[in-house]
């Protein structure tokens, strides 16, 4: 600190907050929603801390100051600990005998106009005509009648049956068998089937967790003031600790083998993806490369993932970068063969 400049100073005494928050951050996965819920909030931030510890890393590297040593050992012990931010290497490998799925929150086929494009239901439909998936999984689905999708098997389920926001799930494969958790005072929920392929059973949940609603084009995330956007937020994650948790009650019931993919509303820093990912085989880290990113934001935000059990092989994993939606569609292919 002697040798630093008065900017300089004030430049490390910002950089040592954030490198301190950073490590704080790799601590919250650990802490679930229902205890301590601001905590929660402020995993949503983890992918933030990261840029700007990594900005800080260069423009010490640029003055040549040791300081750049601070960052740098916050984001080694990251590496350790954290689920990885960017992914260097990608596994591409697809063979014949894979289950492939998507997952795809198409936002209601963009009904009320977000985007400003015509024809976006049709894009979708023809988007995933082309990519074909074995499984197709939609979240935010809008279920009319004229959205046809070339399956013969499928499973769509409204919260009510004269809503037309719904789960689906749509298959090459026989379902055997398929549930709803129907979850109370939300208009999300968790869906799930068995899928008969070769003579093994697959089950596959379908998540939407708990949205949090944020519209990121205005002020305070569209809330009067801050006080009203924490307080939110915080009803919002302790739900979806809740739907986290019957999700693993449930699926701890099933030894087979098993599919858990869909929107989570939340990071690869949090305590639902922690809880979900126990024991699972994400497949962004398995096959993916690059960030991730599902969520079309400023920030590199993957909240859509692909979890299986551990004794599948990931072989492929793809974000799709179209933009129909406010999230872009993951797709994997999977195989249980030894």
């Amino acid at each position: 600190m002697k040798n630093l400049s008065f900017v300089n100073k004030i430049v490390f005494v910002i950089n040592s907050l954030v490198a301190t928050y950073m490590l704080l951050s790799f601590m919250l996965p650990h802490i679930s929603p229902k205890s301590y819920p601001i905590f929660a909030i402020l995993s949503l931030f983890a992918p933030i801390l990261l840029l700007v510890n990594i900005f800080f890393i260069l423009y010490w590297l640029i003055t040549l100051k040791k300081q750049f040593l601070l960052s740098t050992t916050i984001l080694i012990i990251g590496w350790f600990v954290a689920s990885p931010f960017y992914k260097f290497s990608k596994k591409d490998n697809p063979q014949d005998t894979d289950l492939s799925i998507m997952s795809y929150n198409v936002r209601m086929f963009n009904q009320w106009g977000w985007i400003d494009e015509k024809d976006i239901s049709k894009k979708i439909i023809d988007f995933t005509t082309k990519i074909n998936p074995d499984v197709l999984l939609f979240q935010e689905y809008y279920n009319l009648e004229h959205y046809k999708f070339n399956y013969p098997h499928k499973y769509i389920k409204s919260k009510k049956s004269n809503q037309k926001l719904a789960l689906a799930i749509y298959s090459k494969y026989p379902i055997v068998n398929k549930g709803s958790f129907n979850f109370e005072n939300t208009s999300n929920n968790i869906i799930y089937a068995d899928v008969l392929k070769d003579n093994d059973t697959i089950r596959i949940y379908n998540l939407h967790l708990e949205s949090l609603q944020l519209n990121t084009d205005k002020e305070n995330f569209g809330e009067e003031n801050s006080e009203k956007l924490i307080a939110r937020l915080k009803d919002r994650f302790q739900k979806q600790a809740d739907q986290t948790t019957s999700l693993l009650e449930h699926e701890k019931k099933w030894e087979g083998k098993k599919i858990i993919a869909g929107d989570f509303n939340n990071t690869a820093y949090s305590w639902v993806y922690k809880q979900i990912s126990e024991n699972k085989k994400d497949a962004f880290i398995e096959a993916g490369n690059g960030f991730g990113k599902t969520y079309n934001y400023l920030f590199p935000m993957r909240i859509d993932f692909i979890f299986t059990d551990t004794n599948a092989t990931i072989n492929s994993f793809t974000r799709h970068k179209v933009k129909f939606s406010d999230h872009f569609p993951i797709q994997s292919h999977i195989n249980w063969q030894e």
